[in-house]
Order: C-alpha cells, then sequence, then structure tokens
C-alpha cells in the first residue's frame, strides 16, 4: 500500500507502518503544500494524509485512479471538496474535535494574556460558532463566570431574523469576540462566513473599540481591509492571504501566531489518531496503536495539596479563591507563553512575512501541552 502524507502529522511513522496496519507501507512524506497532481500521477498512492494546506479536489485528483482514502489531520474541512469525492468513491475521514481544548485554551491564552483582570471578572464573551471548539470554549467561560453570548444557527435552528437579531447583539455587546467557524460561502451554506456575508463592514461598525477580537478560525472570515480600519485590538492566527502576512498587518495587530492555535501535542495526536482508525476501518484492520502512550508525564506546575484540589475545582472555576485565581494566570503563562510566538512571526517579517517562512515556523513548532497535562 502507496501512502503519501504531509510531513507535518505527528508521529506519521508510528503510526502508519506495516506492523499497525497489518500490510506492507510505502509511506512517502513531503510538505503538504507539494502534494500536487503530477506528484499523484507519479506515484499513484492508494491514500492521502493531508492537513489543511492540502487543496483536494477534481484537479488534484483527475489524473489519479488508485486513491480510494483520504484523511485529513483537522478539524475543518473547507479544503476538500467532499462531494466530489463522493462521486468518486473514495472514503473521507477529518479529524472532527481534535484540537478543540488545544484551540480553546489558546484563546483563553491570549484573552487573560492582554486582560489579566478579566479572570477577576464577569466579562461578556461572544462566540460566533459554537461547534466542537466554539462549544468547548463556551464551557471554559461559564466556569470563569463569564457570560457567554454565542450563535451558531445549525444548533439553534435560529430563522435569519433572529440569528442577525442574535449577531446584532453579540457585536454590539461583546468584550471579546472569538471566531470558531469553518469558512463557506454562499453557493454552500445558508449562513456563509467569508467576510463579504459574515463579518462585513456595517457589521464591524457594531462592535465597541474596547472590544478584544480573536480569530483562530479562517483567515477570510475576517477582512483584512477592515481589521485595518477599526480601533478594536486583534488576536490574529490565521490571516486573509496567509502564507503571506503584510508588515501592516502585523504591527496592527496586538498579538500574532502563525497558525498553530491547534499545535499541543496532545491535539496533533488525536488527529492523527483519528484518521488512522478510519484507515483502519477502511482496510478491515483492527486499531492497534493508542496515541496516549506518546504523551509523556508532565511535572505539576502545581503543589500537590494545590493541584488536588484544583483538579476538582476546574469542573467549577468560579470556586477559585483570589490566589488560586492568581496562580492559574501565572501556571497558564508557563504552559504557553504567547508572546515567544508572537516575537517569532514578528521577527520573520523583511518587512513582510513570507509563505516560505510562516510554513517553516509551523513545520519546526515545538508542540505546547494542554493545560490538563499539569495537574496531578
Amino acid at each position: 500500500m502507496k501512502i503519501i502524507a504531509d510531513y507535518n502529522i505527528a508521529h506519521l511513522h508510528d503510526f502508519f507502518n506495516p506492523n499497525t496496519l497489518g500490510q506492507n507501507i510505502e509511506l512517502i512524506t513531503v510538505a503538504g503544500r507539494e502534494i500536487t497532481a503530477e506528484m499523484l500521477a507519479n506515484y499513484q498512492p492508494d491514500a492521502l494524509l493531508i492537513r489543511s494546506v492540502t487543496p483536494i479536489n477534481a484537479n488534484l485528483l483527475a489524473n489519479n485512479t488508485n486513491v480510494k482514502f483520504i484523511g485529513t489531520a483537522t478539524i475543518g474541512v473547507d479544503h476538500v471538496e467532499s462531494d466530489y469525492l463522493l462521486q468518486r468513491g473514495i472514503r473521507f475521514a477529518n479529524a472532527s474535535g481534535c484540537s478543540k481544548h488545544s484551540v480553546a485554551q489558546y484563546v483563553l491564552t491570549a484573552i487573560l494574556a492582554l486582560h489579566p483582570d478579566y479572570l477577576f471578572q464577569p466579562i461578556k464573551l461572544g462566540i460566533v460558532g459554537l461547534g466542537n471548539i466554539g462549544g468547548t470554549l463556551a464551557r471554559y467561560a461559564q466556569l470563569l463566570g463569564w457570560q457567554v453570548l454565542g450563535i451558531d444557527p445549525f444548533l439553534a435552528k435560529d430563522t435569519q431574523a433572529n440569528y442577525q437579531q442574535n449577531l446584532d447583539k453579540l457585536l454590539r455587546q461583546s468584550d471579546v469576540i472569538s471566531f470558531h467557524v469553518p469558512l463557506t460561502h454562499a453557493d454552500d451554506s445558508p449562513y456563509p462566513t467569508h467576510y463579504r456575508y459574515l463579518m462585513t463592514s456595517q457589521n464591524w461598525q457594531k462592535i465597541q473599540p474596547h472590544t478584544l477580537i480573536v480569530n483562530s478560525a479562517r483567515g477570510e472570515v475576517l477582512a483584512q481591509a477592515d481589521i485595518l480600519a477599526n480601533p478594536q485590538t486583534v488576536v490574529l492566527d490565521v490571516f486573509e492571504h496567509e502564507p503571506q502576512i503584510s508588515d501592516t498587518l502585523l504591527h496592527h495587530c496586538r498579538l500574532a501566531t502563525p497558525h498553530i492555535a491547534g499545535y499541543t501535542l496532545e491535539g496533533k495526536l488525536r488527529g492523527t489518531q483519528m484518521i488512522y482508525d478510519a484507515l483502519c476501518e477502511h482496510l478491515q484492520q483492527p486499531i492497534s496503536v493508542n496515541f496516549e502512550q506518546f504523551l509523556p508525564k508532565e511535572t505539576s506546575l502545581f503543589s500537590n495539596q494545590f493541584s488536588q484540589s484544583f483538579y476538582q475545582k476546574f469542573k467549577n472555576l468560579q470556586a477559585l479563591d483570589k490566589y488560586e485565581k492568581e496562580q492559574l494566570l501565572d501556571n497558564i503563562d508557563k504552559i504557553y507563553n504567547i508572546y515567544a510566538d508572537n516575537t517569532k512571526l514578528r521577527a520573520v517579517a523583511t518587512p513582510d512575512v513570507s509563505g516560505k517562512d510562516f510554513d517553516q515556523l509551523r513545520k519546526d513548532y515545538p508542540l505546547r501541552r494542554e493545560w490538563q497535562a499539569y495537574f496531578a
């Protein structure tokens, strides 16, 4: 069996080998952007393992007749034309929910890095999209005692009028707005999320100047022109013209990171596990790898007594006293220094960030751990 895989997928060789798949495997690893129609025509692989930088469509697959399985180790699937795969009879799997805690914790880290005082007051957090990631963020926020103003028409089944009314309320009242939606357009969704339809220039005018805006979803959810034209503080992990980023946009962002919100060891390994499980099912082979075997044990950042009580209180963070909240802030910074990623991205701007440098930062990214790894 011949597999072409994006080499940024975590622990590829541990999951995809003759012992774990029960047959001879030729694993060809390349950069995701280098997976082209010409490469597939030359190699004629049986399976593709990709991430979000590889568009899957008829142009890529037209001259390949062997591919019967495609797995993307990502939550999002806007880079995949699933209807075309269905027509071709190609099995498709994604890693739904693999990095939901990773991204939610990234957002909380960004918020608290810029506004540590928010941990001690009941702010209003607007969440656009309440799927795996947005829903997880909402649960964290509620545990912190924050009020959540969330919208997701596919969960609430709102009418268009109610959806717009709720969106208006979210935009006007939120202290922080975080985006967790797939990238969709008018021809493939009744509620398109591309900035031409969702975050229009008119909708930007409804947001209060003090509001913090965080986008870790897809770059084209927010137009660069609107970001630059408005005074709100912005945190971006994704960019409209990614992987190129203009120096002007970088200077406008309070924090900017190279599309790594979900880049934790746990999130990456869950993603690999999910597409491995799906391939095993496709091949009718038993699952023989568990990602938890690749997770090293971390030293608790809390004292033994505190960590035990904190683990219980983590289920209800409102129960934390002032000292415990201060310790939580300190340890969130120890677990993930978001300013370091911000500095690394700005350091490769000469003056703009090139696609090559952006991709290299992602390739060389030292995977951080989720908060749970540091609880005793």
